[in-house]
C-alpha cells in the first residue's frame, strides 16, 4: 500500500470519528444509568421468567438473587428447565415463590430460548395471574437486591413498556479484559442508548439478560410468538414493543453476569452464533463491515506507525488524530469496566478479533451450522421481519 493511499484512508478515518463523536447520539458517553428507585403507594406484581438449559452452575445464584429482592410488591419466579442434561432443575432450589417448569421438546420454527420463555409466561398465568410485569432474565445473572425495585420504578415513572439493563459482564481474565469492554462499546454504536430511549426515534434495542416487559404491551404486540424464530431476540422484542409504546435501555454496575469467558473460544462462540445474523446473512454487508472496521479501527494505528517510521508528519498526525478520538470515545467504557486508559490503543486489536469472529459466523452459516448453541443448530430457521 502506498503512503498516499494510506494517508487517504487515515483521513477518512478521521472524518468518520468526528462524525461518530458528534452525530451518533453520544453513544460513547455511557451515561444512561438506571436511577435510584422512587417510592409508590402500591407496587405492581411481577413474575420473573428464567429460561435455563444446562445452567446448573449458575441458576441457583440467579434464583437466590431474585428471591432476595427488596421489592415491596408480589414477586414469583419461574424457571423453565429447557431439556437440560445436567441438574439445572434441582440446582434452582426450592421456595414457595419458585415454580420449576419441565420444558417440552422444542417446537419447529422456534429458537430454544423463545420456546422456553413462551412456556414460562404460560405458567405465569397460574403462578401470579395479576402480574403487571414479567422480568425476562438469563440463568447467569446475579441481581442486586434493589434491581427489580429500580426497574419497576423506571417503568412506572416513564410509562415504559420495556425496561432493560445491560448488566455488567465479567471482566477478569485476559481475554475478557481485551474483548468485553470492546463488546459493550461495539453494541452501543449501532444502538445509541439515548436514541433508544427517545420515544420519537425508531431505534430499538434491549439487553436480553435483564428485560422488564409490561405484560399488557407484550400481549398487544402479539406475544413472544412474534419473535419465536429470532436469534437476536432481545433487539427483536424491543423493536416489536417500541412500535406501540416507549422503551428504555440503560447501564448498571451492580447487577452482574456470572458467565465466565476464561478462554478465547468461549467469547468466539458467543459472538459467532449471531454475528452473521446481525448482517441478515448478506455477503455484501459482510464485505462492507470488514472494510469499514479496518478503515475505522486499524488504519489509524498503521498510519501512526508508518508515519513515525518514515518521518511523514502528515501521515503520522492523521493516524494520531484518528487514534486519539478513538481512545477518547472508548475511555468511558473502559472506566465502566475499571480498566486503565492505556488499554485504549488495544481497541483496534479487539476490532480485528471481532471481525474474524464475524467471518467465522458467516462460514458456520454457509456450512449449515449457523446459530449453533448448546447442542442446537438454527441454520434452517428463516427469520421473518419483526
Amino acid at each position: 500500500m502506498s503512503t498516499g493511499l494510506l494517508l487517504a484512508l487515515a483521513l477518512v478515518s478521521v472524518v468518520v470519528w468526528i462524525g461518530l463523536l458528534l452525530f451518533r447520539g453520544g453513544f460513547w458517553h455511557c451515561d444512561q444509568w438506571i436511577p435510584p428507585a422512587t417510592e409508590f403507594a402500591a407496587w405492581p406484581a411481577v413474575v420473573a421468567v428464567i429460561p435455563a438449559r444446562n445452567e446448573a452452575e449458575t441458576i441457583g445464584f440467579t434464583v437466590d438473587s431474585l428471591l432476595a429482592q427488596n421489592y415491596p410488591g408480589k414477586l414469583s419466579v419461574i424457571v423453565v428447565d429447557d431439556n437440560s442434561v445436567d441438574d439445572t432443575a434441582a440446582a434452582a432450589g426450592r421456595s414457595d415463590r419458585l415454580t420449576v417448569v419441565k420444558g417440552k421438546p422444542l417446537e419447529p420454527g422456534w429458537t430454544g430460548k423463545q420456546w422456553a420463555l413462551q412456556q414460562g409466561l404460560t405458567a405465569a398465568e397460574d403462578a401470579l395471574p395479576n402480574a403487571v410485569y414479567a422480568l425476562l432474565t438469563d440463568a447467569d445473572i446475579d441481581h442486586h437486591p434493589g434491581n427489580l425495585r429500580e426497574l419497576v420504578s423506571v417503568a412506572e415513572e416513564g410509562g415504559h413498556d420495556l425496561t432493560s439493563l445491560m448488566v455488567k459482564l465479567r471482566c477478569e481474565s485476559g481475554w475478557e479484559r481485551l474483548l468485553i469492554p470492546a463488546f459493550i462499546f461495539f453494541f452501543q454504536k449501532p444502538y445509541p442508548f439515548p436514541w433508544v430511549n427517545d420515544h420519537s426515534r425508531p431505534e430499538a434495542a434491549a439487553a436480553g439478560g435483564c428485560m422488564l416487559v409490561r405484560l399488557s404491551a407484550l400481549v398487544a404486540a402479539g406475544g413472544i410468538h412474534m419473535v419465536r424464530d429470532r436469534l437476536i431476540d432481545d433487539c427483536a422484542l424491543a423493536t416489536l414493543i417500541k412500535r406501540n409504546g416507549p422503551i428504555w435501555l440503560g447501564l448498571t454496575d451492580h447487577t452482574m453476569s456470572l458467565r465466565a469467558y476464561d478462554d478465547l473460544a468461549q467469547i468466539w462462540n458467543m459472538v459467532a452464533r449471531t454475528a452473521f445474523v446481525q448482517l441478515n446473512h448478506s455477503v455484501l454487508a459482510l464485505f462492507g463491515i470488514v472494510l469499514g472496521m479496518l478503515i475505522i479501527y486499524l488504519v489509524p494505528l498503521v498510519a501512526l506507525f508508518v508515519g513515525v517510521v518514515l518521518q511523514d508528519v502528515v501521515l503520522g498526525f492523521a493516524g494520531a488524530a484518528a487514534l486519539g478520538m478513538m481512545i477518547a470515545a472508548y475511555a468511558p467504557t473502559l472506566r465502566l469496566y475499571g480498566q486503565p486508559l492505556w488499554r485504549g490503543p488495544w481497541l483496534p486489536v479487539a476490532a480485528v478479533m471481532y471481525l474474524l469472529m464475524t467471518i467465522s459466523s458467516a462460514i458456520q452459516h454457509w456450512r449449515g451450522r449457523g446459530g449453533a448453541w448448546k447442542g442446537r443448530i438454527y441454520s434452517k430457521i428463516v427469520s421473518r421481519p419483526v
